[in-house]
């Protein structure tokens, strides 16, 4: 009998560390960073065909309107099974470089089958991970995120470890959808409040916004600015104000 009511004591005072840590069940990478004050969401069931996404110009749109051009080194943070990967490994060329990532082992192995089955030597396939992409440094003129930031469920932790690995005139481009909205991906996405609430807490200065009815949502574009802040000194986002939509003279 005493030895049972010592088990269960020293599970009580466990399960009451567990409550008092902020940082329980979190990934390590994670710890120290503030919790994302929201819920992710998953991406739809069905997804869109790539030919229809092609009759809607997505990849074009989209590779025009970051300036994607030979020789550029770009990331694609969860490829998928490579509707962009394909698409940006054919407009960086062949002095240009493309690394896909993504944490679904499935969507990796399809992916890596289409690499190789379409010959495409200037891709390279990485499984990335929750709080931490795992990019080598100063490495990408772009990092695209197409439609899977609102499934990032440590976007803080996240959008530091990606930071330094932004070349100098790096960019950050980001097609989402807001939740608000209805259309193929209503209820999957984030409010652009909160992508760029969230993006400014880690030090980024959004550069572009536009809502384009081709890609199913909208465009966000980001660039580093100033220090890289301490974990520490991130507060997590309560609400985000939108601004106006803008343009760039000369872009699409």
């Amino acid at each position: 009998m005493r030895l049972r009511a010592v088990s269960c004591l020293a599970l009580a005072l466990l399960a009451a560390c567990q409550q008092d840590d902020p940082d329980a069940g979190r990934p390590p990478e994670a710890r120290g960073f503030p919790r994302a004050e929201h819920q992710t969401s998953r991406p739809s069931a069905e997804e869109t065909p790539e030919a229809e996404r092609d009759r809607n110009d997505e990849a074009r749109s989209v590779m025009s309107q970051a300036g994607v051009v030979p020789g550029m080194t770009v990331a694609d943070i969860g490829a998928g099974e490579g509707y962009y990967t394909v698409r940006l490994a054919a407009q960086v060329g062949k002095k240009g470089r493309v690394l896909a990532e993504d944490i679904d082992p499935v969507s990796l192995s399809s992916l890596g089958d289409r690499v190789a089955r379409e010959n495409l030597d200037n891709v390279s396939i990485q499984h990335g991970a929750e709080a931490d992409p795992h990019l080598p440094r100063d490495s990408f003129d772009r990092i695209f995120m197409v439609h899977m930031y609102h499934e990032v469920s440590e976007p803080y932790a996240f959008l530091w470890y990606l930071r330094p690995a932004l070349r100098a005139g790096g960019r950050v481009v980001v097609v989402d959808s807001d939740v608000t909205t209805s259309g193929p991906h209503a209820g999957h996405g984030i409010a652009p409040g909160r992508l760029f609430c969230e993006f400014s807490a880690v030090g980024y200065r959004l550069t572009e916004f536009l809502r384009k009815p081709e890609i199913s949502g909208y465009y966000a574009e980001f660039e580093a600015a100033g220090a890289l802040p301490a974990p520490s000194s991130m507060q997590a986002c309560r609400m985000g104000i939108a601004p106006a939509q803008r343009s760039v003279p000369g872009k699409g």
